[in-house]
């Protein structure tokens, strides 16, 4: 009987050992989401390399092909795609086009660069351009790895109104447009990077992805204790950092993005950068840490890391989730958009994701 119970009492110690392990263990475990909804296999055929799939809130939705040339707009059942805006280096057209995004009016924004020259255009939800105008400075031949853009515009945000857009060269990090291409004002301020001496590389390291902040974000309180409205930038390449900053453009605070995750890539990170040479230029060519980011109706920040995971962070900058999105494999998003709270669709892949828990 004695050695039955020292038996049981080490049975018992071993099985709390192995629970306090476990739990140990599932705090460093991502959330693994699996797809619940994906884009028909006939019209994922149609598409080459789309790098957004957003959805209006009638239903339809907008596929942006980039190596088309091409914005296609799918039917709320579905059952067929047709190309609103093609290819071709005339207004109303698309040419290297590099960046989209649209309004929840149906309205959206591109934007391409036809003989070189940075543009931005607007069109109604048929495809009829409504207005664009062209960037001042011009820009080189692009420069992509995968689905990244390495110089240009690679990132843009349109809130219906005006267009935000990442051009540290201009001295901040993010201008905003109103739709006739007035600058209306810069937010945000270079960070220093060690490159200074060095403008392209240092330019490369102050690029990122600017975004709006729904005003009603937060209202819930399930977003952390601040409101919404205001701006993120999230920095795409160096050290990965993002701002928030309020509706003037004051820097409310700043946040590194860490975890185990990125531990690897960040000390493999190179001390001298490739070049390539375009012209009479040379081109820095740094890969960045982070593919995309994107906020959703609650103000959360999403952001996909280089490595297959993404981190979630609240209004106030805390960290409150680490998730994969798997499908028929592991998917490393390039595009986010929630059409609600609770999904988000992503590409590759045109997938759709419960993200609710």
């Amino acid at each position: 009987m004695i050695a039955a119970r020292v038996v049981t009492g080490a049975a018992a110690l071993l099985l709390i050992t192995i629970t306090l392990a476990s739990t140990a263990l599932l705090a460093w475990t991502a959330d693994v989401l699996q797809s619940v909804n994906a884009m028909p296999a006939h019209l994922a055929g149609t598409f080459n390399t789309p790098i957004a799939y957003q959805m209006q809130p009638d239903g339809t939705s907008y596929v942006f092909d980039r190596r088309e040339h091409t914005v296609y707009r799918i039917d709320a059942a579905r059952t067929k795609a047709a190309a609103v805006v093609q290819i071709g280096a005339e207004a109303g057209r698309l040419l290297q086009p590099s960046a989209f995004d649209s309004a929840e009016d149906g309205s959206f924004v591109v934007a391409d660069a036809p003989r070189n020259k940075e543009r931005i255009q607007i069109f109604y939800r048929d495809g009829f351009r409504v207005g664009g105008f062209e960037l001042t400075g011009g820009t080189l031949p692009r420069i992509t790895i995968d689905s990244l853009v390495l110089n240009g515009i690679g990132s843009l945000c349109f809130t219906g109104r005006t267009i935000l857009i990442s051009r540290p060269e201009t001295g901040g990090l993010i201008t905003e447009y109103d739709l006739y291409g007035r600058a209306l004002r810069t937010i945000g301020r270079l960070r220093a990077t060690g490159h200074e001496a060095d403008p392209a590389l240092h330019i490369a390291f102050n690029s990122g992805v600017p975004l709006a902040i729904p005003a009603k974000a937060g209202a819930s309180g399930g977003s952390g204790g601040s409101g919404g409205g205001g701006f993120y930038f999230v920095f795409q390449s160096g050290a990965p950092v993002f701002q928030r900053y309020d509706e003037n453009g004051t820097l409310l605070y700043e946040r590194r993005i860490q975890g185990r995750e990125l531990d690897t890539l960040l000390a493999q990170q190179p001390s001298k950068w490739p070049r390539r040479t375009i012209g009479e230029n040379e081109i820095p060519l740094v890969t960045p840490t982070v593919r995309t980011a994107r906020v959703d109706p609650e103000g959360r920040l999403w952001v996909s890391l280089a490595v297959p995971f993404t981190y979630v962070y609240d209004l106030d900058g805390d960290k409150i989730r680490t998730v994969q999105f798997r499908a028929a494999g592991l998917i490393a998003p390039t595009s986010f958009h929630f059409p609600s709270a609770s999904r988000v669709l992503v590409t590759p892949g045109l997938y759709e994701f419960q993200i609710s828990r």
